[in-house]
């Protein structure tokens, strides 16, 4: 056992003795020693239950006959930090918490370790720190809230976004934006719509790093202790067989997450997470890559905000197990891919069955052809960028408009709810990439605030930021190369036309080529926004979202 190295021999003593000190007896030193790497917070609902997760899992450990030892991460929730300053610490944050996992466990020589996480960052932070290590691992949920009721409606924090866009310039409708507020977060969990730590708890399932169940089985059900319990005993089953996350995270099984996300219109910070993950496994995944296993896989679920129904109603159909034995038989994933049940996914899946047809389609009756997630590029994005294509409507698929172009979230927000954007318009965010923000906020303020004042079918966004799961309409976003490292986006001025073609995959400013040069030769880059702390650091060593924006590759 790797623990030895601080519990065998004589001369390991003084190290017994501080291990003893906090409680550990003996026996328990003879065992695995099992990391539990927590993220839980009182601060939000995403983690406000991962304490009880926790202890579930130390239980599983201790059945079977391992010794749990647990440690936390910070977690960022993006919901709350929307829409202002605190933005720009969440994706950098997932960094942090790949580099905190790795360094509690190779610190204290772990045998294995259990990941509990749930939301956005969280989640691929912990599994980026998996491949990292290459040790016994698995990775556990908290799980997805369930939907608020509001005036005999599900609701989810994305109606409130809207919502409180369209009324509150009206303070006759405050007290309705209240009594929605306490309707809408109505349990613990992740936000209860496929977004993004859903839509990344799902995929770990069949990535084969968690078990059947983990990215649907709602926060308050009494199942979601009991797969706690049986996570716990799963790691055990890991650490005596020695599989190790490299083992299962391969080519393939990321391509299962692939075909996964599209069959389901998940979120498109899928291009950041999946690509980083790749890359600590060792692996290649480009968003060229997903772009074509997005047009050769169907869309048969649709999910909150895309559609109607919730995470509740996709566990009630059958989950993601439902999706992926249905999946494998028509040929769209690889079914042989190992998974931490010590199975194949086939195997794994194979009890599984589909039991709403309306929530869960068949590939012969799907709702598009092709997946939910789309690249496009052009000379406005050389290096591609992202849209949720299954949440724009049919009437923006194609679109021409002329350019409203600002330098940060709030200028463009402000405009909105002045009323200076007119029907037609292509709002342009520039300096909101990983090194110009800096770290790549979410324009949900700007998005919702389209929505609820009904422009989203009118007025497209394109920005070099990002967006959130809950985001719909033409949102285009992860623009590359960003404005800070002079990309095209940065040239763009006030009235420029801009095409969008998600059908065709282009995105295009049309300016004729001279004129860009011109533009070229006198830009220069702004200077930065943030100064001091860890920001400038993320800043000077982030890499190009096209590659998941990750750290290492420049360090």
């Amino acid at each position: 056992m790797i623990s030895e190295e601080i519990t065998g021999g004589i001369y390991n003593a003084p190290k017994r003795a501080l291990l003893k000190g906090a409680g550990l007896t003996d026996e328990e030193l003879g065992r695995p020693l099992i990391g539990i790497a927590n993220s839980y917070t009182n601060l939000f609902p995403g983690h406000a239950m991962e304490d009880r997760i926790a202890r579930a899992v130390a239980e599983g450990i201790y059945m079977a006959g391992g010794t749990p030892v647990e440690f936390n991460t910070i977690a960022v929730c993006d919901g709350i930090v929307m829409g202002h300053g605190g933005m720009r610490y969440s994706l950098p944050s997932r960094e942090l918490i790949t580099d905190s996992v790795e360094t509690m466990v190779r610190a204290h020589c772990l045998d294995g370790f259990v990941m509990v996480a749930s939301c956005d960052k969280i989640v691929p932070g912990m599994l980026k720190a998996a491949a990292r290590l290459d040790l016994p691992c698995i990775l556990v949920g908290s799980g997805p809230m369930l939907p608020g009721r509001f005036h005999n409606r599900n609701v989810s924090g994305v109606d409130m976004e809207e919502s409180t866009a369209k009324l509150a310039s009206d303070e006759k409708n405050w007290p309705e934006i209240r009594e929605m507020e306490n309707c809408t977060q109505i349990s613990c969990g992740s936000c209860p719509g496929l977004f993004t730590a859903n839509s990344m708890g799902c995929m770990a399932e069949v990535m084969g790093m968690a078990l059947p169940g983990n990215g649907t089985i709602p926060a308050p059900y009494a199942a979601r202790i009991r797969l706690a319990k049986q996570t716990g005993m799963a790691v055990m089953d890991l650490v005596r067989k020695n599989i190790t996350a490299r083992q299962i995270i391969t080519e393939e099984s990321l391509k299962n997450a692939v075909r996964l996300s599209m069959m389901m219109g998940a979120s498109t910070n899928i291009f950041l997470h999946l690509p980083a993950i790749a890359q600590e496994a060792g692996l290649k995944l480009s968003i060229q890559e997903i772009d074509e296993l997005s047009k050769q896989t169907p869309t048969i679920c649709h999910l909150s905000p895309a559609g109607r129904y919730f995470m509740v109603d996709l566990d009630e159909a059958g989950g993601v197990s439902a999706i992926a034995k249905q999946a494998i038989e028509h040929g769209y994933m690889n079914g042989q891919t190992l998974c931490v049940t010590g199975k194949t996914l086939k195997e794994s899946v194979s009890h599984a069955a589909v039991r709403d047809t309306d929530i869960i389609r068949s590939f012969d009756d799907p709702h598009s052809i092709s997946g939910g997630l789309s690249v496009l590029w052009g000379n406005l994005a050389s290096g591609g960028a992202v849209v949720k294509s299954a949440a724009v409507v049919p009437e923006m698929m194609k679109h021409i408009g002329p350019a409203r172009v600002f330098d940060c979230e709030e200028d463009a927000r402000n405009a909105l709810l002045n009323n200076t954007i007119r029907k037609g318009d292509v709002i342009v965010i520039r300096y909101e990439g990983p090194k110009g923000g800096p770290g790549m906020r979410e324009m949900l303020s700007v998005t919702s605030a389209l929505a609820g004042m009904g422009l989203d079918k009118d007025v497209a966004l394109v920005t070099d930021g990002r967006f959130s799961g809950c985001t719909r309409g033409a949102s285009i976003g992860h623009v590359t190369p960003e404005a800070m490292d002079g990309g095209v986006i940065s040239l763009v001025e006030e009235g420029d036309l801009i095409e969008i073609d998600i059908d065709s995959g282009t995105l295009n400013l049309l300016v004729d080529e001279e004129t860009i040069g011109l533009r070229r030769q006198a830009w220069r880059a702004p200077s930065m926004k943030v100064n001091s702390g860890y920001l400038p650091r993320y800043a000077k060593l982030v890499g190009s979202v096209a590659t998941g924006a990750t750290m290492q590759e420049q360090v």
